[in-house]
């Protein structure tokens, strides 16, 4: 045996039955126990949409001009997506691997675009609310974040937004909902605000990008957040989302081709031939363009508009349910189909309450800034909507009778984590933590580096420095979530 490869080869059905076997602890997401992480709708569409990606499975998307046919698949979901974000055929864009994967190809094009133009240290504008691939992307391709404070709706400030505005400004960013409080930023006003100082502005719709145009064709008002906004020069969405596609499918739409093309590589001199790749990834396995189309081809406009319906509405009555409990508060005004909640008792501790919700057997999203517990609803959420206000509401009763429960737990994690004012330690000891981990030695997570976690060192004993670590290290794994 060389690793964990046999001598010899295993019957199929045992490997199969092993593979089962390691995903026990894994969360219930076809129970509908997640809120973020996995779009599920049932097991025969699950096995519809693998039979789908099983016919290109080996097919390759490296070169469009050897398989056309994942070039026609990859067209006809972008030509769909034009179409729901209102732009028409003079649009151009690829389908990309993820959200993270078509949002640092925006930072990366506009960076180009910028240097273009004379711009040798360029930066960009967003959010406080924008997703961490933003930061990602940023930190990747060498572009300075000038980051915009909210206004007092959680969205954007746009007065803030243009006074952050200088000569090395390669792009603005809006979004379309936020990820934390599913708030609209106000993309028309940002919008403008492009448009009066030739900045490009891209809307991150990665979570809302198909969902937010059935949201509207349900007779839902919404404020306008797509090209039908002046000043949008592209739009990243997130098939695998709300699209209920597989794993692997996003895609990044731009307003005409004199964008698009900063993101295209291109390489005339290497001894392999000419070379041309229109976003990270070379090798695409082919199966995410067929289920993409397959998913698209299998819900039509009706389909999905009817997931818009159900999903809005576990969405109000959840809402409605945990203001009802009377120690909750909504965080802004989210339209959408995520929210974030916090508490507004003192004898009840937000972080508490999630710990209690994860003993019940739920998956439970904790945010920062302020401190809050977060759903992202899908439809089949409705089937659990009663189960999850009903623990929630016990939740809140054994928080109450137990405030011990605070200083433990993920709620001693959180309420330590996200308090600290000294930023940079939790970077450095999540950074050692998290390398460590990738170590082939290490089990789930490698705490023998124990010295070089310690924030201070010196001889305070193991206890302390584990201590620090075992409660950044349960705060990082509790907290991935989104692109």
């Amino acid at each position: 045996m060389i690793g964990c490869a046999p001598d010899k080869g295993r019957p199929f059905e045992e490997i199969l039955a092993e593979l089962d076997s390691f995903g026990v602890d894994d969360p219930n997401y076809k129970a509908a126990k997640t809120w973020s992480l996995v779009y599920y709708l049932n097991e025969e569409y699950t096995q519809f949409l693998e039979k789908a990606y099983a016919k290109y499975f080996s097919a390759n998307g490296l070169n469009p001009t050897a398989f056309k046919s994942l070039k026609r698949l990859e067209k006809e979901v972008l030509r769909f997506t034009a179409r729901l974000f209102h732009v028409d055929d003079e649009a151009c864009g690829v389908m990309t691997s993820c959200g993270t994967e078509s949002c640092m190809l925006a930072v990366k094009t506009y960076r180009d675009l910028g240097r273009s133009k004379g711009i040798k240290k360029p930066e960009m504008i967003i959010p406080e609310t924008a997703h961490v691939a933003w930061d990602k992307g940023a930190e990747y391709f060498n572009v300075k974040i000038r980051r915009a404070p909210l206004a007092a709706d959680y969205g954007v400030d746009v007065a803030a937004v243009e006074k952050m505005i200088n000569k090395n400004t390669v792009m603005i960013l809006g979004s379309a909902p936020e990820y934390p409080h599913g708030i609209i930023d106000p993309i028309e006003k940002l919008g403008a605000l492009a448009k009066k100082h030739n900045i490009p502005l891209h809307v991150d719709s990665c979570v809302g990008g198909y969902i937010l145009p059935f949201i509207e064709m349900a007779g839902n008002e919404l404020p306008l957040w797509d090209f039908r906004v002046e000043g949008v020069t592209s739009i990243s969405a997130d098939i695998h989302k709300y699209g209920f596609a597989a794993k692997g499918a996003s895609c990044i739409l731009y307003r005409n081709v004199d964008y698009f093309k900063h993101q295209v590589f291109v390489n005339e001199s290497w001894p392999g031939g000419v070379f041309a790749s229109p976003a990270f990834l070379g090798t695409r396995p082919g199966g995410a363009y067929a289920a993409a189309w397959a998913a698209i081809q299998a819900n039509g406009v009706e389909g999905y508009v009817s997931l818009a319906k159900r999903t809005i509405e576990v969405s109000q009555k959840m809402k409605q349910g945990i203001a009802d409990i009377g120690c909750f508060e909504i965080i802004g005004n989210p339209v959408a189909s995520l929210f974030a909640f916090r508490s507004t008792d003192s004898n009840v501790n937000i972080f508490a309450v999630g710990d209690v919700m994860e003993e019940k057997g739920w998956h439970i999203d904790r945010l920062q800034h302020p401190d809050a517990l977060h759903a992202m609803v899908t439809a089949p959420h409705e089937k659990v909507v009663e189960q999850y206000l009903a623990d929630l509401k016990d939740a809140v009763e054994t928080v109450k009778a137990h405030p011990e429960l605070a200083d433990s737990g993920q709620a001693a994690t959180y309420g330590m984590i996200s308090h600290i004012p000294l930023r940079g330690m939790v970077r450095k000891q999540v950074l050692d933590m998290f390398a460590n981990s990738y170590k082939l030695n290490a089990t789930e997570l490698d705490l023998s580096d124990s010295d070089a976690m310690a924030p201070g060192g010196g001889s305070e004993g193991d206890s302390g420095k584990k201590s620090i670590v075992d409660k950044i290290i349960s705060w990082y794994v509790k907290k991935q979530s989104g692109k």
